[in-house]
């Protein structure tokens, strides 16, 4: 696995490739010269976090056949700066929103499953940020 990183000759915007040519744009805030909209760099742990756990939490309640119609999770972090100056997620909180015929503890099972055992990003994180998680399910 390996990932290729271009500056694209416009203020702080990069694209990245991974080995099979899936792509995405990243761009600093308008303080970095920001100017095409670009998820941040800093921002993309947060994506990776919450489309990591997405996985583990549909492959699970799939083998528990639940039916899912959707999934969403929305991942908000509190930041800080610490003593170097640099920025941390202190905490990161994902709300996981789920859509269909699915049962509550089984749900609640997968999230912890993911979040404290299989999602490699969320122990990733987890040395220097607190994580939480919570789950609503809508009935189809």
């Amino acid at each position: 696995m390996s990932i290729k990183v271009e500056w694209r000759k416009k203020g702080y915007q990069f694209e990245a490739e991974n080995s099979v040519g899936g792509k995405i744009r990243m761009d600093g805030d308008g303080v970095l010269q920001g100017i095409e909209g670009g998820i941040a760099p800093f921002e993309l742990l947060l994506a990776g976090v919450g489309a990591c756990s997405a996985v583990d939490v549909l492959m699970i309640l799939k083998k528990q056949r639940q039916t899912i119609e959707s999934l969403e999770i929305q991942v908000e972090p509190e930041k800080t700066k610490n003593d170097i100056g640099y920025s941390e997620y202190k905490q990161i909180h994902m709300h996981y929103t789920l859509k269909g015929s699915v049962d509550l503890a089984k749900a609640q099972k997968a999230l912890k499953l993911s979040v404290e055992k299989y999602c490699s990003v969320s122990k990733a994180l987890e040395k220097a940020s607190e994580i939480s998680y919570s789950v609503e399910i809508i009935n189809a």
